[in-house]
């Protein structure tokens, strides 16, 4: 199994508010992670940092190996988490109003856990179909959902940084998860919306199915592409590429 990441300011921002990171823990269960920091004067980057370094820091120091008890692990991070950036934000005034979105995989043997909260996506490459595995807890989806607004509306719609769900901001921080098998060949793309208000679907699968470019150069091919397309905001991708065979329990 091969992890690869990268980040990029963009070509708009002054600062990169995106963090990402890649943990193991006891029981050799992999553990990444993306988010995507919003709000306060300067603290997007501190939301973002906050929860990708203490919930690795904290998963290194666990020792389960089945997903159940990931999923309330998880849970009861995100709730501990987000109290954390809150308290923060009450204590330093240029960081009122932060928070951060979240896009995570755990692998197991067969199985991974992929986990949201937010905007920041998560994909399943497989057999050349790229699926979009979460949902985004923004108000344009909430519209493409009533049938208000079509998928293309959404992409220019000038509500579309209005997130409904968040670590920080507000008290309740309710995390979806989802369990899926595993095949070999399968890849995985967890990234920011920078990457996918800027890249279609259609880009993004013709990057994951380049045989001739590792997991990193895929990640630096999809950054560059957002690029080119204006980079208006932070641009971060992860991908984990499952090779070989898949243990089964």
């Amino acid at each position: 199994m091969d992890f690869a990441y990268r980040s990029d300011i963009g070509q708009q921002r002054k600062e990169n508010e995106d963090y990402v990171g890649v943990f193991k823990n006891a029981a050799g269960i992999n553990f990444a992670i993306v988010a995507d920091g919003i709000g306060g004067h300067q603290g997007g980057d501190v939301a973002s940092e906050m929860a990708v370094s203490h919930m690795g820091y904290r998963f290194e120091n666990t020792t389960f190996s089945e997903p159940t008890d990931a999923v309330k692990w998880l849970a009861a991070e995100v709730q501990d988490e987000n109290q954390h950036i809150i308290d923060k934000a009450r204590e330093f005034s240029d960081l009122n109003g932060m928070g951060t979105t979240m896009v995570a995989a755990l692998m197991f043997n067969d199985e991974f856990l992929m986990a949201n909260i937010g905007d920041s996506r998560g994909y399943l490459f497989r057999d050349g179909q790229l699926q979009q595995l979460t949902e985004d807890h923004s108000l344009v989806n909430e519209l493409v959902k009533r049938g208000e607004i079509s998928t293309e509306q959404a992409r220019q719609h000038p509500q579309k940084n209005i997130i409904t769900r968040t670590l920080g901001i507000s008290p309740d921080a309710d995390i979806d998860t989802n369990l899926y098998h595993m095949q070999p060949g399968d890849q995985l793309l967890l990234c920011s919306d920078g990457l996918t208000n800027m890249v279609t679907d259609e880009q993004l699968s013709q990057v994951l199915q380049a045989d001739d470019l590792t997991a990193t150069q895929k990640c630096e091919q999809l950054i560059k592409l957002a690029n080119a397309a204006g980079g208006f905001d932070n641009i971060t991708a992860l991908i984990v590429a499952v090779d070989g065979e898949v243990a089964s329990k």
